[in-house]
C-alpha cells in the first residue's frame, strides 16, 4: 500500500520527501492499536532512488527500520475468539431478507449434514438416532434429531425462533399509478404495504432490493412452480423529503403518512423527445390467461422477475415479494465488539438454534443422548403468530403427536405421549431490549441487559412471556454448568406496555413448559439493528447446553 508522508521540502533541483519523527510515532501507534504487521517496505529503493536518489531517502529506510523493530504482535482482545462466528451469523442473515429464503438457507446446512427430509407421508419413517426436518409453506422449518437411547416417553427439547422480521410488502396490485409518464413527479412507484410493527423512518434513504418467492407456470409440465428470488442491488428507493420544503413545524419531529410517503421509487419515466411518448413500454396483458392479474403489476418489475429467473413474463403468475435493505451486516466498534445488521430480531436466534442443533450433532450428543432435540422456525410471529405457518398454528402439537406416534408413543399409548409432553421443554428464543445510552430511563433501572453482557430472560408476571420460577431456574442452571456468564434479567417497567412472543402462545397450544429469552440487541424493528457479537457465542453456549444438559438439570429441580 502506498504511505503518504506528512511532509515535503522541496529545492531548485529536486523535491525530497521527509518522513517526520511525529508521523512515525503516530504511524506506530495506529499499526499497534489496529493490530496490524506492515510486512512491506514503504517502496523499494529501485522505484524511489532514480528519483530521490539513495542518500535522500535514508530517513524513510531508518523509519522503516524502526517500525519493524518496534512493531508488536497483533493486539488481541477478549473479542477476537468471538469474530468467526460473528461472521458466519452475517452470512446466514446476508443469504436470508425473507422468511423463504431463512428457510432455504437452513435447509441447505441441514442437508449438508445429513438430515433427511421428513414428507407428510413418512409416519413411520423415523428411528433412533436418525435425523429430518420437514417444512411448511416454505416459510416455516422443523428439524430434529433422535436420541440414539431414545424410548417413549422421553421429552422434547425444541428452541423456537421465528423466520420474518418487519418490512415493507409489495402488495398484491404492484402498479402504483396507471400512468406511463409517472406523473407530476416522471417516476415510477411500487405499492408496498407495511408488515409488523417497522420503525419506518429508518426506511427513507436506504438502497432497497426485492425478494421472496414468485410463481411461474412452467409449460412444459403444465405445472405452477415456486422460484425464490433475491435482486440485491438498489433498484429501489423512499426518498425523503428535502427540508426546504418543510414547514418549520414538520421540521420539528419527522412524520410521515405510511400510505402516501412510503412509496420507493423503481424507475424514471422518461418521454421520448419528440413524440412525448413512454420510452418504457407495457407488457401485454394477458387477461384471458391470468384472471387480469397481470394488469395490476407494474410491467418493469414483472420483466426484472422474469430476467432474474429466465423466464418469460407471461409466465409469471404470481408473487409474494418485500423490500430489504441490500447493505449487507458489518461489525462496528472499536474491537469489533458490535455487528450492525437488518433482520437481527429474530434471525440471531435462527442461527443460533441451527448452528447449536448441527454442533450437537457434530459433538456425537446423538449418540448418547436419550431425548429428542427440536428446532422450530415459525413464520409471522411480528404479525401475532395466528396463522397456519405461526407459531399458533398446530405445527409443534401435532409435530409431538406424529414424532411420538412413529416412535412409539403415540394415541393408542396416551399415558406415554403425556409424559413425553410433561417431559419436554421450549427455548422460545427472540431478541431482547439492551438498555440504550442515550434512553437508559426507558428500562427498569434493576432489569437493564448490556450488550455482550450475556443472555437475557424475559419476564412479565401477567403472561406476557413464558418464563416462571422453575423455567428459570432451568436455564440459570444451564447457563451456570457451562460456565457462561449470569444470565441477565428484563422486566418492563411498570409504566411501559409489555410486547409478547411465542413462548406463551407454544405452551398455550401444547401443554410444554417454556422460557422466553434472547440475546440483547438495540435498535429494535429498525431496518438496521446493533446486537454484542459476544452474545451469539453466550447463546450457541447455552443452546448446546440445553441439548446435552437439560433432561439432568430439570431432574435435580423439584416440579
Amino acid at each position: 500500500s502506498t504511505l503518504t508522508p506528512c511532509c515535503y521540502r522541496e529545492s531548485a533541483n529536486h523535491k525530497t520527501m521527509m518522513l517526520s519523527s511525529q508521523f512515525t510515532n503516530n504511524f506506530l501507534n495506529t499499526m499497534r492499536q489496529r493490530s496490524v504487521i506492515v510486512l512491506a517496505s514503504i517502496a523499494s529503493t529501485s522505484a524511489w532512488a532514480p528519483a530521490f536518489g539513495t542518500s535522500r531517502y535514508v530517513g524513510i529506510n531508518r523509519a522503516m527500520a524502526s517500525l519493524k523493530a518496534a512493531a508488536m504482535p497483533p493486539l488481541t482482545t477478549h473479542f477476537e475468539q468471538h469474530l468467526p462466528l460473528a461472521r458466519d451469523a452475517m452470512k446466514f442473515i446476508d443469504d436470508s431478507p425473507d422468511p423463504f429464503h431463512v428457510v432455504q438457507t437452513a435447509r441447505r446446512a441441514l442437508d449438508e449434514f445429513g438430515f433427511k427430509e421428513w414428507k407428510d407421508d413418512d409416519d413411520d419413517a423415523l428411528e433412533p438416532g436418525g435425523m429430518y426436518y420437514f417444512t411448511r409453506n416454505k416459510s416455516t422449518l422443523v428439524a430434529f434429531c433422535v436420541g440414539k437411547n431414545y424410548q417413549p416417553g422421553k421429552g422434547f427439547k425444541i428452541i423456537g425462533s421465528h423466520t420474518d422480521s418487519p418490512n415493507l410488502k409489495v402488495k398484491p396490485r404492484s402498479k402504483r399509478t396507471t400512468s406511463k409518464l409517472g406523473g407530476p413527479s416522471g417516476v415510477i412507484q411500487l405499492g408496498v404495504e407495511c408488515y409488523g410493527g417497522g420503525l419506518w423512518h429508518t426506511w427513507f434513504d436506504r438502497d432497497l432490493g426485492v425478494s421472496g418467492r414468485v410463481f411461474v407456470n412452467d409449460e412444459s409440465t403444465g405445472k405452477i412452480r415456486q422460484e425464490l428470488v433475491k435482486i440485491d442491488h438498489a433498484i429501489l428507493r423512499i426518498p425523503n423529503l428535502a427540508i426546504h420544503l418543510q414547514t418549520a413545524k414538520e421540521r420539528e419531529s419527522f412524520s410521515y403518512n405510511k400510505e402516501d410517503h412510503l412509496s420507493p421509487i423503481l424507475a424514471s419515466a422518461v418521454k421520448d423527445s419528440l413524440t412525448g411518448s413512454s420510452e418504457e413500454k407495457e407488457t401485454p396483458d394477458n387477461t384471458s390467461g391470468d384472471n387480469g392479474w397481470s394488469k395490476h403489476q407494474e410491467p418493469l418489475l414483472v420483466q426484472m422477475l422474469a430476467t432474474k429467473l429466465g423466464v418469460m413474463t407471461e409466465n409469471i403468475v404470481d408473487f409474494e415479494l418485500n423490500l430489504f435493505d441490500v447493505q449487507p451486516a458489518s461489525l462496528g466498534g472499536v474491537r469489533s465488539e458490535f455487528i450492525h445488521s437488518a433482520r437481527l430480531d429474530n434471525l440471531a436466534s435462527c442461527f443460533l438454534s441451527l448452528k447449536g442443533l448441527l454442533e450437537h450433532v457434530e459433538e456425537g450428543g446423538v449418540e448418547i443422548d436419550d431425548d429428542i432435540s427440536m428446532i422450530a422456525m415459525f413464520d409471522h410471529e411480528e404479525v401475532g403468530s395466528s396463522s397456519a405457518t405461526g407459531a399458533g398454528s398446530p405445527i409443534i402439537a401435532d409435530a409431538v403427536k406424529r414424532i411420538s406416534h412413529a416412535l412409539g408413543a403415540g394415541q393408542n399409548e396416551p399415558i406415554l405421549y403425556n409424559r413425553a409432553v410433561q417431559n419436554s421443554f421450549v427455548l422460545s428464543v427472540d431478541q431482547a431490549h439492551a438498555v440504550h445510552p442515550n434512553y437508559a430511563s426507558k428500562h427498569e433501572k434493576n432489569h437493564g441487559p448490556k450488550l455482550n453482557g450475556g443472555m437475557v430472560i424475559k419476564r412479565n408476571s401477567n403472561q406476557r412471556y413464558a418464563t416462571n420460577g422453575i423455567t428459570g431456574l432451568v436455564v440459570r442452571e444451564l447457563a451456570r454448568g457451562a460456565g457462561l456468564p449470569p444470565v441477565q434479567e428484563f422486566v418492563v417497567r411498570n409504566d411501559c406496555g409489555c410486547g409478547s412472543t411465542i413462548g406463551p402462545i407454544i405452551s398455550t397450544a401444547t401443554g410444554i413448559r417454556a422460557i422466553d429469552l434472547g440475546c440483547p440487541q438495540l435498535s429494535m424493528h429498525s431496518i438496521r439493528e446493533t446486537m454484542g457479537t459476544k452474545d451469539l457465542t453466550h447463546g450457541l453456549a447455552l443452546f448446546k447446553a440445553f441439548f446435552r444438559d437439560f433432561s439432568n438439570v430439570d431432574q435435580r429441580i423439584e416440579q
